[in-house]
């Protein structure tokens, strides 16, 4: 199959060097076990159909398929540089120590096959004891979160050249006014989850006064995880979808994109494929 030729409008990572442009719709590569394809066919089959920004992580042990099907797409000629991509990783909290970090990122580089990443963040405001990833987070392993010292050291990384932009995941209000109390470099993204369900319209109010941008992840799942799922299964949005020949899915972006503040978020879909 050729590449699909679409052009996807583009948000300025205000903090970013270069003035960076992120994609305001990325793949999640996060595992998926419903899934019948690899997370290499599903990213080259992203970029195919025009994805152009995918977002992994270290916890989610895929950056090494990531970085192949990016491989093998330039091999290909889908895209023809690997700048045409804004590749997101993020900081497990085994490495939320400020001494382990520039040597993280510079591990999931090495596994990613990059020079380096569009956007680091952090993953969780929580640290543990280094090693392996664990997950569920175990209680017994959780120590002080020394959020000064693991933000200079991304700050560090930023400088270094090894990411166009650092930023974070699953901050609160209270943990981003403690973060820019101090910050030399503001944040320029906060991923969190964000749906028809759970909408986080303070959080979102926050961060655009702050001048972060909030990333939506699943966007079309609340509740899966726990049971029925509150966006793709209500009735009310089947009713929508079938009353204008779209999908649920369409439907749900479309309406979070329609709510009080216009233009403030930016989605990371699901694992689709």
């Amino acid at each position: 199959m050729a590449a699909i030729t679409t052009t996807v409008p583009q948000v300025v990572l205000q903090s970013s060097t270069g003035q960076r442009r992120m994609p305001v719709m990325g793949l999640g590569t996060a595992p998926e076990a419903a899934s019948k394809v690899s997370t290499k066919d599903a990213v080259l089959e992203a970029i195919k159909q025009g994805y152009r920004h995918f977002d992994a992580a270290a916890a989610y042990g895929v950056e090494k398929s990531v970085g192949e099907a990016i491989a093998e797409a330039l091999q290909l000629g889908l895209i023809a540089s690997r700048d045409e991509l804004f590749v997101t990783s993020k900081l497990w909290v085994t490495d939320n120590h400020s001494h382990l970090i520039v040597p993280a990122l510079q591990k999931s580089l090495r596994t990613l096959q990059l020079e380096y990443l569009d956007l680091f963040l952090i993953h969780w405001p929580i640290t543990t004891q280094p090693g392996g990833v664990k997950y569920p987070i175990e209680v017994s392993e959780i120590v002080e979160f020394d959020m000064k010292g693991v933000w200079s050291s991304m700050e560090e990384c930023q400088r270094l050249g090894l990411t166009k932009a650092i930023g974070v995941s699953n901050f609160s209000i209270k943990k981003l006014e403690k973060l820019l109390s101090f910050a030399t470099i503001t944040p320029a993204v906060n991923q969190v989850e964000v749906n028809l369900g759970w909408q986080q319209v303070k959080l979102r109010e926050f961060c655009k006064e702050k001048g972060v941008v909030i990333t939506a992840f699943s966007p079309l799942r609340k509740g899966a995880s726990r049971g029925e799922n509150l966006v793709m299964d209500n009735d009310i949005l089947k009713e929508l979808a079938d009353a204008h020949g779209k999908t649920i899915a369409q439907v749900s972006l479309i309406l979070l994109k329609s709510l009080t503040l216009v233009g403030d978020m930016f989605f990371i879909s699901p694992y689709v494929f």
